[in-house]
């Protein structure tokens, strides 16, 4: 159910997109700015954007920049969350990740098997935060981070949604 309590304030969230990719430029990277686009439609700041290749090190290095810089508060990703040898998204997550959110891969492929039917189980979609910022890792079509777009983060995403959100839960992510 998607409710929005429009006598709350709606509350920007500074958000980076990664693209893992070996072939994709800003250019041709169709997913990443459909990412773009629909996050700063829905009123958020685009914190920072980059195109890193199917290497795990390489993934890890960006996040944990991003992770480190108080100006990010989300990292979304698309691209090699699936089973070949070269997607490697999901790995390069588990080293950074503090808690994982288990049921974010679990609603997206939930609600992509509504689509794509149980061609949804080749998808690792995951979800986590580490050091006070959230981490999501999308596949890269243009179909999947369309449906992690619209059908979860816009509105996890949005300080209004009730009957609770991830920025409500922002300033507390760091508690011991």
């Amino acid at each position: 159910m998607k409710r929005i309590d429009t006598t709350k304030p709606f509350l920007p969230v500074r958000i980076a997109v990664m693209t893992v990719s070996d072939t994709r430029t800003l250019e041709t990277d169709k997913s990443g700015q459909i990412l773009v686009d629909r996050l700063q439609a829905a009123g958020h700041v685009l914190a920072a954007r980059s195109i890193e290749p199917d290497d795990a090190d390489r993934i890890v290095a960006r996040l944990e920049e991003w992770i480190a810089d108080p100006q990010i508060d989300v990292v979304i990703t698309s691209g090699g969350t699936g089973v070949t040898g070269r997607d490697v998204t999901p790995e390069a997550f588990e080293r950074v990740i503090e808690k994982r959110i288990e049921g974010f891969g679990e609603l997206f492929r939930m609600l992509s098997y509504q689509k794509i039917g149980t061609s949804t189980i080749q998808s690792r979609a995951l979800a986590g935060v580490a050091r006070g910022t959230y981490l999501f890792a999308l596949p890269g079509s243009s179909g999947a981070v369309k449906d992690g777009w619209d059908d979860i983060l816009v509105f996890q995403l949005d300080s209004r949604h009730m009957p609770c959100n991830f920025v409500e839960l922002m300033p507390r992510l760091q508690e011991r």
